[in-house]
């Protein structure tokens, strides 16, 4: 009794409880105190080696030795890759044995996409556009992975995934518009050189700033899970961008709230002038995968039939387990960063003209089809020819066009246009009327 009148001491009246659930509490009191002396009975029965961690944060075991774990426990996560830079397969089992049509869509992808970037590079260089990236280099990251996908699945670019939007058939025409501002642009002149966007392809609009994207990209796969559409969103970024803080956010989301999505990571060595050995010091981008539980995978990305496959697979698990997946894509950045930069004054000539000449996604392709007897010298200097020429054609029609009429930089942010918004373009109406001799108004739409 003098165990019980003391916890009843040391706990104070419990009100509410009534007379029965108080002798209750004291009899649970009083049973706890005589089964300690058992219970450290029992326990002396076990070894500590026995005992199991509980924690609800981590899968582990416990150990008994002060030990850090060391970032570089085991080489390098390895770069799959299915040919060589011959174009010679190297695992029969792991040839895709694509159709030759679909093969010659690839490379004439890849190829106009060249031939593209390096007009539009030069019409920046002679003023006629404000602004350029190139996509030297980088173009099976691109088509390997477009040709993977499904039509209707999302896709959330950074600013170098041209490629994914011509392989999806992509009008020239539409590319020029773009990047001219002119009448045709469906962005209505809004938007900067190549922040290219279509909803008819499922290409969301580019936002320059970086990682931005990532985060966006997993609310929108949660929200195809949820409507149980069978499709995926696929996000690229450059492994810069995976320094952002919203790579992280965007990860943990994934994988926490089991998102059908492929974080596609083209490693070009660059975040504009940094180089990777100054970015971080783990292995790459796909070692940070498993830290948020996400399936990741590195490859070739000079190697478009190793994307092909790689991101094939993903994206059938992504929709059959509605999970996410990283692939990480090697390769080089072999023009400079946009048109604002020169990287002449942070990487070596020999570098630039290594990647250029001894392993290009381009040549390494092209050795593949003249194995397989698909395409010759011959096919190579007319389809040169006639690429050139589409793209010349779409180019000067593209500056033909006139600019977009200025209203329209009010147009289409809100369903009925706010008084302040309403007050500034009735300003510059004002300012066209009685300055517009010192504008080229002649050359915007009426």
């Amino acid at each position: 009794m003098a165990v019980v009148a003391a916890v009843a001491r040391v706990s104070g009246p419990s009100r509410g409880l009534g007379q029965v659930g108080l002798l209750l509490q004291r009899l649970g009191a009083w049973g706890m105190a005589r089964s300690q002396p058992q219970r450290q009975q029992q326990q002396q029965h076990f070894s500590s080696l026995d005992d199991k961690p509980q924690f609800p944060g981590a899968s582990a075991e416990f150990i008994d030795k002060l030990e850090f774990i060391q970032p570089n426990v085991i080489s390098g996560i390895p770069i799959y890759r299915v040919m060589d830079r011959q174009g010679q397969i190297i695992n029969p089992s792991e040839d895709p044995h694509l159709p030759q049509e679909k093969v010659l869509k690839f490379y004439k992808s890849m190829t106009l996409l060249n031939t593209m970037d390096r007009i539009l590079y030069e019409s920046q260089r002679q003023g006629r556009i404000s602004f350029y990236m190139t996509n030297y280099g980088e173009e099976g990251t691109h088509v390997g992975s477009a040709a993977a996908l499904d039509s209707t699945d999302l896709v959330f670019g950074q600013y170098r995934e041209a490629g994914v939007l011509m392989y999806r058939d992509y009008p020239l025409e539409q590319f020029m518009a773009q990047c001219y501002g002119n009448v045709n642009d469906l962005g209505k002149g809004r938007q900067m050189p190549v922040h290219y966007g279509c909803k008819e392809r499922h290409f969301v609009t580019i936002s320059s700033p970086l990682a931005t994207q990532i985060p966006q990209a997993v609310g929108a796969a949660y929200a195809a899970k949820r409507a149980n559409t069978n499709r995926i969103v696929i996000c690229y970024f450059g492994e810069g961008a995976a320094s952002e803080g919203d790579a992280h956010a965007g990860f943990n989301f994934a994988a926490t709230l089991e998102c059908p999505i492929i974080f596609f990571c083209r490693n070009n060595g660059y975040a504009i002038s940094t180089p990777t050995s100054e970015q971080y010091r783990g292995d790459g981008i796909a070692a940070r995968g498993p830290g948020y539980g996400i399936m990741s995978i590195r490859v070739d990305g000079n190697d478009v039939f190793a994307v092909y496959n790689a991101t094939k697979e993903a994206r059938r698990r992504a929709v059959a387990e509605n999970q996410p997946f990283l692939i990480e894509a090697m390769t080089y950045r072999i023009g400079h960063h946009s048109t604002s930069d020169d990287s002449s004054a942070y990487r070596s000539v020999d570098e630039v003209n290594y990647w250029d000449k001894q392993d290009h996604p381009i040549s390494r392709l092209r050795h593949y089809m003249q194995n397989h007897g698909w395409w010759d010298d011959e096919q190579e200097k007319a389809w040169r020819k006639q690429s050139r020429k589409k793209v010349m054609e779409a180019f000067e029609q593209a500056e033909r066009k006139l600019k977009p009429n200025p209203s329209l930089l009010f147009s289409d942010v809100y369903q009925e246009m706010p008084a302040q918004l309403r007050k500034q373009q009735e300003s510059l109406a004002r300012h066209l009327q009685t300055y517009g001799e010192h504008y080229p108004l002649d050359h915007f739409e009426k």
